[in-house]
């Protein structure tokens, strides 16, 4: 470099160090302009300025620093390698020159290293990992590098990520200081992130061999030391960083530990709630860990959901403040955890949201429609089944007064708009809504709230929903139209007129440049209903219609009402009007006005003036009655009588033609008058009115009354069916035959000109088809009258020629079942005839209760398979009905009927009557027996709900009481049905073949139910989530006897009696097995001994079953299987079926597990080897003796049950002649003789008895070797003393070890002393006997003499008087007989 230039350099950063910053800025733009076209001059005069100044103050460091940085990222490819070197040995330096944290000196010469590592990442962690050296903690600025590296270079730290944990973890134990607990936690976190994205996008990675269990050990040490020790910090900021750290730690975790840590992990993180002020670190960590468990397939995260929903929900309902960022970034992180949920607990998290909307609070009602519009938008698939729930629950919303719930809710509404909600029933109600508010008047105090919503924003926010539905929510089109026109006269819309009619111009013009035919509407056409669209109105029509005069209808203008149909369309609204008025006066004066002005002479009017009192009718009846008979009296039908009359003018009124208006109105009075005030009406009032004006000059006008007649039957149908199943003869002869004439009358007069549905056709052939197997003969007669007349009104309805039905004579009913259900019955008829059919199966009279069920299996067979919706409704009638059955074969044939549809519909079947209420009534049990009549089926059904008991939680730990300690375990509600299940389907005989073909699996799956339901409660809402309301409150009796474990043994004990393995019940029976499983402290014995012997072949498969339930979760389920297989190893059927190695390798493996229990059960089936395949023990012997050591030295043993267990197993083993044991035997003997003093004081005389008994059968190893003599000498005295132990077994068990151990001994005289004296069944005088061995032992051992003495002073604090009294002789006769020597 050329002195001038070094000099103008030099020259530039003496300023870079000024004060004044608008002067640093303009020298770092001028040094970085140099910087960009001589970089390595610019960073050598910049490193030389550091180092000639070393007392550089902080500031002024920085400053050159950052502009290094820059300089290295602007130009770092045109550095060349050497001065990249130094840079980053300059970076280095400056980093850790002070022990000190100096926040902003440090990251800056951090970032310099950050910004080199993008492309030069090697040099760069041979720099860092110098500094980051194991067993010594490192600088706080070296992890934070390290940390920053990752997220800035994902592809080139990776790979060094393994060995960074390695060495990081042990320093983890080392800190103590907050900061460095700070900085390593935000390590871990952006480790686990680089290393998630890294394994996203492996087809980037330089090396996809890496996976994610290369760093789950690692992740899984650090993650226990920041649960368990670093997130109870008091410090606020780092117990957030170890949340988040723990979020994304979550990922990498292996499953078995990740599930395993759920119950701990997700109460931790909800619990930083109420300790931090700063909620969205917690969140997303959450949401992190909610996601790992899902993707996972976690079974524990049920147990969590609702503690989950309730504290989710708590944050959504916090107000969001949008100029804080934080709380908004909480806010959709907590609506990405409902999301998480929703993919997973659909149901449950729906029941949760739609119950909340119910609370009135305006925040949780808030919260909960802001859940739900998430879930609408971001969950399409899952909510696809949930839309009719949705817009049910929606409608408490509607009706909240806040402003801010009402915007929430218009927000709903825009979303299911755009995923086909409001094509649906119900939508019609949340399009009013948004209408109602599109006319909301001013807000005349403003709100002193600044968040509160006025009714100008509110209104302007729906005028845009109504206009964003018109424009671009396409599928809302033929919703929208004609919807929108009826809004337009009623007064509450009046100030929405603007907004309706822009949308109405934009569809017309949609639709008429689409040229759809549905453009011109026809309100005159059939189905198309005015009354459809009526609304809630005052009690006076809108004055806008009232100042309308009717007159004027008359008038040429009325051309411009073509676009809504005719003149006829405008009666009809003045029509539905008056339908929802409830001024009566106001209703008699239009009536009036109506029929005075009406143009009796147009058929078109004259028809829309009927229509429209007939809809004024369905709600003022006697009023409309009354104006009808008053019009028929009025001088306008006597004007133009008597003689006279011949020589009226032609423009007077033809008074026939306003008899023909008269009359068409009393038929469509008919029409829509309520069924039940129309009965009472139709001979006084209607029929007797028209027959005044009737004659053959008015028979274009019969049609409506047809629709009288037609809608007599029903009404007679509705209130006869007490007649038609009477137990009078005469009245069911009465009721049939009077709906055989009004049939008749209706078909002579019928002409059907345009093909429609024959709506009531169900209905009625429903009534009447049962009839037709009466014992009354006319009865009998009439009904079948009924049923041809019935079939001809249908053929005429469809447009076919009837004339070859009369040809079928006597065989139509015959014909009937097939006929109608195949060809003619559209759904609503059939749907409507089932129903029918099922009130028939209680009919009086047992033949039409048969022909009942005849015809409606018949039905369900051949068109069940398109009736899936209405399946549960039909459950629960049958149900009902057979509550009240008594017809033995009606019952069997509602049996069958639920087969078929078991048969077509079986998830839906089995889902539903899964739901009855728990305990099952006899009719419920009834019905579940009747799906095992069809073997098939039954199979079908069983593996169905196998499966679903495989994966479901069977029971919840829930805390009973406050006052009380500890959690009680409570039933999951499915699992405990299902159980109840499989036990009334088993009852059926006929499922043997079923259960034959699946019982390896069903076996499997009930004992592991079973071991899953010891100790289980009850819950206490045990049927709240019953589909049968009336049901939800059960008998409290049936209640009380009800048992969970109950219900799983009688399962259990009926599958063994269906599988025929009587030689399995019966000693099982004669135990009382039964009852000892249900115990919890007498579980594990009794239930598999019998099965071990007579299971047989089944047993390979059984086991295999059970095998995945030894890593379950819950503790009940291992110690039920591992006890299983425990006893299976004591017998040689696992020898000969193959499956002992696999038994053997599960032992093995349980032998560590974290429940006593069941490591007991496992030491305890590794002994069995001994008994049950003797042959074998050889190969497992190392193995064996090892698991057996291992457990003498269980420390985790509070009861010594395992070191019970394994002294127990090791003397079975050691019974057996075996090379490998030779060779091991005398290691395991003078390992036990050191604690087998400690094991014969033990309280438990099993534990003593088997201690000393494993004494004797290890000391067949210690023959010839001197030690193994001292060692018996150490346990001689104690030998000795228990042989008067209080337990005669402990008395047995020294007499035996002490003769096996006697030619050990070393003296021949004491050997045969224990040879004939020792003996297990005969009696001992220990006074004579100890006297004796005494002076052997002071003539053989005097040497320890002294020895035995301390020994046996030490037993003088013995629990047991029988032993101190034991020891003072011993002491005595000791001494005595040293005198005498």
């Amino acid at each position: 470099m050329t002195r001038p230039c070094k000099e103008m350099y030099l020259f530039l950063l003496q300023p870079l160090c000024a004060q004044d910053p608008v002067v640093q800025e303009q020298v770092r733009k001028s040094i970085l302009t140099l910087g960009n076209q001589q970089p390595d001059k610019v960073l050598s005069m910049c490193q030389d300025y550091l180092l000639k100044h070393p007392k550089l103050v902080v500031g002024h460091r920085v400053v050159i620093l950052q502009t290094i940085e820059l300089v290295v990222k602007s130009r770092i490819d045109d550095i060349s390698y050497p001065k990249i070197k130094s840079v980053i040995q300059l970076a280095s330096d400056e980093m850790t020159k002070s022990k000190e944290v100096v926040p902003e000196w440090q990251q800056a010469a951090s970032n310099i290293l950050v910004a080199v590592g993008n492309k030069y990442i090697n040099d760069i962690m041979e720099e860092i990992l110098g500094k980051f050296q194991p067993g010594v903690l490192p600088h706080f600025f070296v992890v934070q590098t390290l940390a920053n590296l990752s997220d800035s270079n994902v592809y080139g730290m990776v790979p060094f990520l393994n060995a960074i944990m390695g060495t990081m973890l042990p320093m983890l134990g080392m800190t103590k200081q907050d900061n460095m607990k700070w900085v390593f936690s935000s390590a871990l976190c952006r480790f686990s992130e680089s290393i998630l994205e890294y394994l996203a996008n492996l087809d980037k990675a330089p090396d996809p061999t890496v996976r994610k269990d290369t760093f789950s050990s690692e992740i899984y040490s650090a993650y226990d030391i920041l649960f368990n020790s670093w997130i109870q910090s008091r410090e606020s900021k780092l117990r957030l960083t170890v949340a988040e750290a723990l979020g994304s730690m979550s990922h990498l975790m292996a499953h078995d530990k990740l599930e395993e840590q759920l119950p701990k992990l997700l109460p931790t993180i909800l619990g930083l709630y109420k300790k931090n002020s700063e909620h969205y670190i917690i969140t997303k960590s959450l949401c992190q860990v909610l996601e790992a468990s899902v993707n996972m397939g976690s079974r524990v995260l049920e147990t969590q959901i609702d503690g989950l929903l309730l504290a989710l929900h708590q944050q959504i309902c916090s107000p969001v403040d949008f100029s804080n960022p934080p709380t908004v970034k909480n806010h959709n992180e907590v609506l990405r955890c409902f999301t998480i949920l929703a993919n997973t607990f659909p149901d449950r998290l729906m029941v949760f949201v739609l119950q909340r909307l119910e609370n009135s609070n305006e925040r949780n009602r808030m919260g909960s429609l802001a859940v739900l519009r998430h879930l609408i938008n971001s969950s399409t698939s899952i909510m696809e089944t949930k839309k009719l729930l949705i817009l049910a629950s929606i409608r408490q919303p509607l009706a909240d007064h806040s402003n801010k719930v009402k915007k929430r809710v218009v927000q709903v509404i825009s979303a299911m708009a755009h995923h086909g909600y409001l094509e649906l029933e119900g939508g019609d109600l949340l399009v009013r809504f948004i209408i109602q508010h599109c006319a909301l008047p001013d807000t005349y105090h403003r709100p002193p709230d600044p968040e509160e919503v006025t009714n100008e924003a509110l209104r302007s926010m729906c005028d845009n929903t109504l206009h964003l539905f018109t424009t671009t929510v396409g599928r809302l089109t033929d919703v929208l139209w004609p919807m929108l026109l009826c809004y337009l006269t009623p007064n509450q819309y009046a100030s929405a007129t603007t907004p309706l009619c822009k949308s109405l111009i934009l569809l017309a013009n949609k639709k008429r440049a689409a040229q759809e035919a549905s453009f011109i509407i026809n309100f005159n056409a059939q189905g198309v209903d005015t009354h459809t669209y009526g609304h809630d109105v005052t009690d006076e029509p809108s004055p806008r219609l009232r100042a309308f005069p009717l007159s004027d209808l008359k008038t040429p203008w009325n051309h411009t009402f073509c676009l809504l149909g005719s003149v006829s369309f405008l009666y009809r609204c003045i029509g539905v009007i008056l339908q929802q008025c409830y001024n009566k006066e106001l209703v008699r004066k239009q009536l009036q006005e109506i029929l005075i002005s009406t143009r009796h002479n147009d058929a078109i009017e004259r028809t829309g003036v009927a229509m429209g009192i007939g809809l004024c009718a369905s709600s003022h009846l006697n009023g409309t009655l009354e104006k009808l008979e008053e019009f028929g009296k009025s001088d306008a039908f006597r004007k133009a009588s008597g003689i006279f009359g011949l020589l009226k003018d032609k423009n007077d009124v033809d008074v026939e033609k306003m008899k023909s208006t008269l009359i068409l109105c009393y038929g469509y009075v008919a029409l829509h008058a309520p069924e039940d005030q129309l009965l009472t009406r139709i001979d006084s009032d209607i029929l007797q009115n028209i027959s005044k004006n009737f004659n053959t000059k008015v028979k274009h006008i019969v049609t409506p009354l047809y629709i009288l007649w037609f809608k007599s039957i029903i009404v007679v149908q509705k209130y006869s069916s007490y007649w038609l199943s009477s137990g009078q003869d005469h009245e069911r002869e009465r009721a049939v035959k009077t709906t055989a004439e009004l049939l008749q009358f209706y078909l002579d007069n019928l002409s059907v000109k345009n093909l429609v549905t024959f709506h009531n056709l169900g209905a009625l052939v429903g009534r009447l088809s049962p009839r037709c197997t009466d014992p009354n003969p006319e009865v009998r007669r009439a009904a079948i009258d009924c049923i041809y007349r019935l079939m001809y009104i249908q053929l005429r309805y469809e447009g076919t020629d009837c004339f070859f039905i009369a040809q079928l004579g006597l065989t139509v009913f015959l014909k009937l079942t097939l006929f109608l259900p195949l060809h003619s019955l559209c759904l609503q008829q059939l749907s409507t005839l089932l129903f029918m059919l099922f009130d028939g199966l209680v009919d009086s009279q047992s033949n039409c209760s048969r022909a009942s069920s005849v015809i409606l299996n018949t039905l369900l067979k051949n068109r069940g398979a398109g009736l899936q919706d209405l399946v549960p409704e039909m459950l629960e009638v049958l149900h009902n009905r057979l509550q009240v059955i008594g017809e033995e074969q009606v019952k069997v044939a509602i049996g069958q009927s639920i087969l078929i549809l078991a048969t077509q519909h079986l998830q839906t079947v089995v889902n539903t009557l899964v739901a009855y209420p728990l305990p099952y009534d006899s009719w419920s049990c009834e019905m579940w027996m009747a799906l095992g009549a069809d073997s098939t089926l039954a199979l079908q059904i069983m593996e169905m709900i196998i499966e679903k008991l495989n994966v479901m939680v069977p029971y919840v730990d829930k805390k009973e009481s406050m006052l009380r300690p500890g959690l009680t375990k409570v039933a999951t509600s499915q699992p405990l049905a299902m159980t109840c299940a499989l036990r009334e389907m088993m009852l059926n005989g006929q499922s043997a073949d079923a259960v034959a073909y699946v019982f390896p699996k069903l076996f499997s799956s009930l004992l592991v139910r079973l071991g899953s339901s010891v100790g289980v409660q009850l819950p206490k809402d045990l049927n709240s989530n019953s589909i049968i309301s009336d049901c939800k409150t059960t008998n409290k009796m049936n209640v009380i006897n009800f048992d969970v474990c109950g219900v799983a043994v009688e399962a259990l004990r009926i599958l063994l009696g269906r599988a025929q393995l009587d030689a399995v019940m019966k000693p099982l029976d004669q135990e009382g097995a039964w009852d000892k499983m249900k115990d919890p402290q007498q579980h594990t014995t009794g239930v598999t001994l019998a099965m071990a012997k007579h299971a047989g072949p089944r047993l390979p498969a059984i086991v295999e079953g059970l095998c995945p339930s030894l890593c379950n979760i819950y503790e009940c389920q291992r110690i039920t299987v591992t006890a299983f297989f425990s006893e299976l190893l004591n017998h040689h059927v696992v020898t000969e079926l193959m499956i002992l190695d696999m038994l053997m390798n599960n032992m093995m493996e349980r032998i560590t597990d974290t429940c006593g229990t069941v490591r007991m059960l496992a030491v305890r089936g590794l002994g069995n080897i001994a008994v049950g395949s003797p042959e074998k023990v050889n190969k497992y012997a190392k193995e064996l003796l090892a698991a057996m050591s291992s457990g003498m030295e269980e420390k985790d043993d509070p009861g010594k049950l395992i070191t019970l267990e394994a002294m127990s197993g090791m003397s079975k083993i050691l019974l057996l002649e075996n090379s490998v044991l030779a060779s091991m035997g005398f290691l395991l003997l003078y390992g036990f003789t050191q604690r087998s003093i400690v094991m014969f004081c033990q309280e438990n005389d099993e534990i003593r008895c088997a201690s000393i008994m494993l004494l004797g059968n290890l000391s067949k190893f210690g023959s010839g070797e001197p030690v193994f003599k001292d060692q018996i000498h150490n346990v001689l005295v104690s030998l000795l003393l228990h042989l008067s132990d209080p337990n005669p077994q402990v008395v047995k068990a020294c007499k035996y070890s002490m003769r096996i151990c006697a030619p050990i001994v070393g003296s021949e005289q004491i050997s045969a002393m224990f040879q004939n004296h020792l003996l297990e069944e005969k009696g001992l005088h220990y006074g004579e006997f100890i006297n004796d061995l005494t002076k052997y032992l002071i003539q053989d051992f005097p040497g320890m003499l002294n020895f035995y003495h301390i020994t046996v002073i030490q037993f003088f604090k013995s629990n047991w008087a029988e032993i101190r009294a034991s020891a003072a002789m011993f002491i005595g006769k000791n001494n005595n007989n040293i005198y005498f020597f």
